[in-house]
């Protein structure tokens, strides 16, 4: 099985891209959420994969984020969710938005995502509202998210930091001290680099 693809974007559209790996150019089916973290054509990307198999098809399904990926595994082990529509789920709103309707049961949110009727709304809820806690925002977080940036990436930099050795709520006082300050990094580097500063500081 594909667990991740690494090459040139050679073409992206809002649900599909064309990825070149040594040549061999690669067709992978993408949430939107995803989509809008792609860097431009021409650039290398590495996207996480699930690859999806059956008798008539074979498929690869890309995510630009790991939480992506998981969330994606959750949806099409419910019945009824194909890969498809786990793909137009996950287009609707990020990650911990779509964590965080399930664990409130807010079928009217879940409804307002195209594809989803509500049968499959109330299915999400009662198969995943006990396993969707890891991927809600923690409160601070949630508090802070008229920043606008992508709650992804703020994801991102604590298991970064976590995985340098810092304990995780000093990473994550840093990080908000750094979301609250001024203009804002745009880049993941820019990002870590500043809380590094404020960690060690």
């Amino acid at each position: 099985m594909i667990g991740q693809i690494r090459g040139q974007l050679l073409l992206k559209k809002p649900n599909q891209v064309l990825v070149d790996v040594n040549g061999v150019g690669y067709e992978i089916h993408i949430p939107l959420t995803s989509f809008y973290e792609l860097p431009g054509e021409g650039n290398e990307v590495a996207l996480r994969i699930h690859t999806h198999v059956r008798e008539d098809v074979l498929a690869l399904f890309g995510f630009v984020t790991q939480r992506e990926k998981d969330l994606f595994l959750k949806l099409i082990s419910i019945s009824g969710i194909g890969p498809k529509l786990a793909i137009a789920i996950l287009s609707g709103a990020k990650v911990e938005e779509l964590a965080q309707a399930i664990a409130e049961g807010n079928l009217t949110r879940l409804i307002a995502i195209p594809g989803v009727g509500r049968k499959t709304a109330e299915r999400l809820v009662l198969e995943l509202k006990s396993q969707i806690t890891p991927f809600l925002l923690p409160e601070h977080a949630k508090a802070e998210r008229g920043d606008g940036r992508p709650d992804a990436l703020q994801e991102d930099i604590l298991s970064a930091l976590v995985n340098l050795g810092y304990p995780r709520p000093a990473a994550e006082k840093s990080l908000s001290a750094v979301l609250r300050g001024g203009e804002c990094p745009r880049t993941f580097e820019d990002l870590l680099r500043q809380t590094l500063r404020r960690l060690s500081g």
